[in-house]
């Protein structure tokens, strides 16, 4: 999605030759093409499907945080089996070729603590590392002068964290979050994922947006294709989920075929809505509008889980997004994407808590 972004006072250093960190792995177990393709994920729910919630850091300590253990047993409590950590790196324009952390990129340390936590709530966990714009343009703008060098750069970074993901045992890892720009480069994604897979031994992701899926060369090197599902579905606002579902109608048939030509399940590694009026004409942005529309969020989520239930290529959605952590969040809660306390927390609890 494009993220709304977080502004701070100060950025650190470019680090741009991370090999050999300490950290070990820090992948989910990626999954071999001969292996787990097609099969339930550990966690997943009673009919197979990943449950998921994401829970975002938009700071260094943002893990560390003392209501980090109250939102993941919040999130536990919804129904879900597995939470996705989105630890950010950032470049400093669209078409330079290194990568760096800022004060706005989650630790090493405080991801081992928030995965632990995970655990002890009785989680899975989706490692689904990201690359923003330091300036807040859309990362899918993204496409570097020299695509040797930003490849090189991008697979130190991965890799890092599939150092990571592999030595905390996470069950699952995205090698990718909406890099229109490049993931046409089919060459030098498949050695980018081939590096991943020789660290990490879980199942292997890459999160496309809703308008690029179609256009990634890599498929047939992972294990799921993902999506991050911010199709519009309406052209004006609605708190009617039998119009949204007509909405997907035409989406589900698109998916269907295109899961059955890369013969893969299909995970929504993002979907979400505001709470805000007109929701479902963009749900992709964090500003349709200043008026609240709880009703329009939750019809929106019934939409979607009606829509692609019982569909045996769907392998289920990871939502967008738990609550925001205090002080840090630019849009109110009141009009945010969190459903915590809202008619749409309820919505996932009736389909969720079984």
């Amino acid at each position: 999605m494009k993220t709304l972004r977080r502004v701070t006072a100060a950025v650190t250093a470019a680090v741009a030759v991370l090999t050999g960190c300490s950290a070990g792995g820090d992948d989910p177990p990626s999954s071999h093409p001969s292996g787990h393709t097609g099969t339930p994920a550990p966690g997943a729910g009673p009919d197979g499907r990943v449950r998921g919630i994401t829970l975002p850091a938009w700071n260094a300590d943002d893990y560390d945080r003392r209501e980090a253990p109250r939102y993941l047993r919040q999130i536990a409590d919804t129904g879900a089996r597995w939470v996705v950590f989105t630890p950010t790196w950032y470049q400093d324009g669209r078409r330079r070729n290194t990568l760096h952390t800022t004060e706005e990129t989650a630790s090493d340390r405080s991801l081992r603590r928030i995965v632990g936590l995970a655990r002890a709530t009785g989680l899975k966990v989706m490692l689904k590392p990201h690359v923003d714009l330091v300036d807040g343009g859309d990362r899918a703008g993204i496409r570097p002068a020299d695509p040797d060098a930003w490849f090189t750069a991008y697979g130190r970074f991965i890799t890092h964290y599939a150092e990571l993901a592999e030595e905390l045992d996470v069950e699952q890892f995205a090698v990718g979050t909406e890099l229109a720009g490049t993931s046409t480069d089919r060459h030098r994604w498949r050695k980018v994922i081939a590096a991943v897979r020789d660290t990490y031994h879980g199942p292997l992701t890459y999160a496309a947006n809703y308008d690029e899926y179609a256009r990634v060369r890599f498929w047939d090197s992972l294990d799921l294709i993902g999506i991050d599902a911010y199709w519009p579905l309406a052209d004006t606002s609605t708190t009617d989920p039998a119009r949204l579902a007509e909405g997907w109608r035409p989406i589900v048939t698109e998916l269907a075929a295109f899961a059955a030509r890369q013969d893969k399940k299909i995970l929504f590694t993002e979907a979400g809505y505001v709470s805000q009026r007109g929701t479902a004409t963009a749900p992709y942005s964090w500003t349709v509008s200043h008026r609240a529309g709880p009703d329009e969020q939750s019809a929106a989520y019934q939409a979607l889980l009606t829509a692609f239930d019982g569909r045996p290529w769907w392998a289920g959605v990871c939502w967008w997004m738990w609550d925001d952590w205090p002080d840090s969040g630019e849009t109110e809660r009141r009009l945010a994407y969190t459903p915590h306390g809202k008619p749409a927390e309820r919505v996932l609890r009736r389909w969720w808590r079984n």
